[in-house]
């Protein structure tokens, strides 16, 4: 950091500028993001990601991309790409590219020297008896039989694990720590496991495979990391990460602990998520619904909105639970600056102006974006029949209701101030059409003997492209779906969630692409579909969020 940076904004910039400033390391901080590929990320590992990627570029230093592939059973190459495709669209590039299965070798050699020290050994116990004999918070642990055979005989089991001449289970290589010890994390932990499984990058090389706690802390140290930094729930791990690095005399990393991030409305769970995608509540891990970094970015989330967002609820050591509502004032305050405005109409009703001359089609001057002038105009075409939303228009309203209703006036946007002269109905009594006529010398100017209050958006019926909107909402209708103990916590699944309509639009959206954010002018923010979306012939968009924030009036 430069002299002149202010002091550090959290607990763990002050510690990592006190130990720049005391030499440590000579100086040098490399962070790391240590992601199990099992699942996409979701917000809680954006945290991570600006922490470990932002405190790097703070500090002049480097950040390291490391997979903790260890555990095979649900891990692929699709996690992977997905991982590495959502760091870099947070604005984030990694030093190296990094993997756990990288030091398999390396792990192995460590453990058949903490054999050899006396501090490991191979158990024989079934699974059920080690869980059995490790104890409780209130009662201590019991030995292994197998705790004190002879390092020569561990060395010997150990190797023929490898080798493959064990079944699944049959037997555990341990720590040999403490099974009286308070922190149950230190009571013999498993250092390998035997699990035949097809590993996606190591194939069947390897039927044993070490496991997070004995992998974690040899891997920051193989890697020179200087600050290891992750969520809360690894503290009472910290013991056992140190105890690792000393007995094997390695480079010290150094752990340190931050609150997770958790949201209301919402799981961030990755088993709950997998949970959501496989039992088909969702359509995917990029569901727009999700709390994944693909889902939100599908949906049309600006990636400076979550790092806004990530910033603003700061970094503690006590755990809590961030509004989503706050989420969503990012992404509105950064979409009302960087999105054009287009118009659209969700419920069309029509219109008919009926002094309009037959035929003729005037082009508007439409504003892009009044937050940004450079983004300058468009041409928008008007005709004598037109579409506005349903909700616009009433035969009788009272002074306060400033849209159009029978006798009175509004301004079209952009366009003539109209008049409502009579409707059409069908034989069910529903309002098919309006009749309207215009003021033609209103286009440019507003008369100073009328005062017209309200102004409405509209397309021309005649050039508006019929498109799909699909309409996002909160995935979860309470705020804590997990806090029902009694209930599965996808009972609360939001069934309106996801409503879809069909609308008409603007000529300028039908080659609208995946990557651009709109405002839908009164409506709210919305993105082409990045999977289903076809500019040209199947235009798709999805609602990223309101123009304001609907939940807190529904609560109000």
């Amino acid at each position: 950091m430069s002299e002149t940076t202010d002091k550090p904004k959290d607990f763990i910039r002050q510690m990592i500028a006190e130990d720049v400033a005391a030499g440590k390391h000579g100086g040098r901080v490399h962070t790391r993001f240590p992601p199990e590929p099992n699942g996409y990320l979701q917000i809680g590992h954006a945290k991570a990601v600006c922490l470990n990627f932002g405190i790097a570029e703070e500090f002049g230093g480097k950040c390291n991309l490391r997979f903790d592939d260890t555990n095979p059973e649900k891990e692929s190459q699709e996690f992977v790409n997905a991982i590495k495709t959502d760091i870099r669209w947070l604005g984030f590039e990694w030093d190296q590219e990094c993997y756990a299965s990288d030091y398999f070798e390396q792990l192995y050699t460590w453990a058949c020297d903490l054999i050899s020290k006396g501090l490991a050994y191979v158990d024989e116990q079934s699974p059920d008896d080690i869980r059995k004999n490790r104890g409780s918070l209130t009662e201590p642990g019991v030995d292994s039989p197998y705790r004190d055979r002879p390092a020569e005989e561990s060395l010997d089991k150990f190797a023929r694990m490898r080798a493959g001449e064990f079944e699944d289970g049959a037997m555990v290589l341990r720590a040999k720590i403490d099974m009286g010890a308070p922190n149950m994390n230190l009571r013999d932990p498993v250092m390998y496991r035997i699990k035949r499984m097809h590993h996606h990058r190591t194939g069947d090389k390897w039927c044993i495979y070490p496991s997070y706690d004995f992998t974690h802390g040899q891997s920051d140290s193989l890697e020179g990391i200087t600050h290891s930094l992750c969520s809360l729930e690894f503290e009472d791990h910290r013991p056992l990460y140190d105890w690792f690095i000393e007995k094997l005399e390695i480079f010290p990393s150094k752990q340190t602990e931050f609150a997770r991030l958790n949201l209301n409305y919402t799981v961030v769970s990755k088993r709950k998520l997998r949970t959501l995608v496989e039992e088909g509540f969702v359509s995917g891990w990029d569901d727009p619904r999700m709390p994944t970094l693909s889902g939100m970015r599908r949906r049309g989330i600006p990636p400076q909105a979550v790092r806004t967002f990530i910033d603003r609820v700061g970094l503690t050591k006590f755990n809590s639970t961030s509004d989503i509502a706050l989420l969503e004032y990012a992404a509105r305050d950064e979409l009302n600056r960087s999105a054009e405005r287009r118009m659209a109409v969700l419920d069309p009703i029509e219109v008919v102006i009926t002094n309009w001359p037959e035929g003729q089609v005037v082009e508007v001057d439409a504003v892009n974006n009044p937050e940004d002038e450079a983004a300058g105009t468009r041409k928008v075409p008007f005709t004598g029949r037109l579409l506005i939303e349903r909700d616009d228009f009433r035969e009788e309203a009272n002074r306060k209701y400033f849209r159009l209703k029978l006798g009175g006036e509004v301004r079209l946007r952009y366009g003539y101030i109209i008049k409502a002269e009579s409707v059409e109905k069908d034989a069910e009594g529903n309002i098919t059409r309006v009749l309207c006529t215009a003021d033609l010398e209103t286009l440019h100017s507003n008369p100073e003997d009328r005062k017209v209050k309200g102004v409405i958006h509209w397309v021309s019926a005649e050039h508006a492209v019929k498109t799909e909107v699909r309409l996002f909402d909160r995935l979860f209708s309470v705020e804590k779906p997990e806090a029902d103990k009694d209930r599965p916590f996808t009972d609360f699944v939001n069934p309106d969630s996801l409503q879809t309509v069909t609308a008409y639009v603007e000529p300028a959206l039908a080659t609208a692409e995946a990557d651009q954010h709109f405002q839908f002018e009164r409506i709210g923010y919305f993105t082409p579909d990045s999977k289903d979306h076809v500019p040209g012939s199947k235009p798709i968009f999805n609602r990223t969020v309101t123009l304001r924030d609907s939940w807190a009036k529904k609560e109000g």
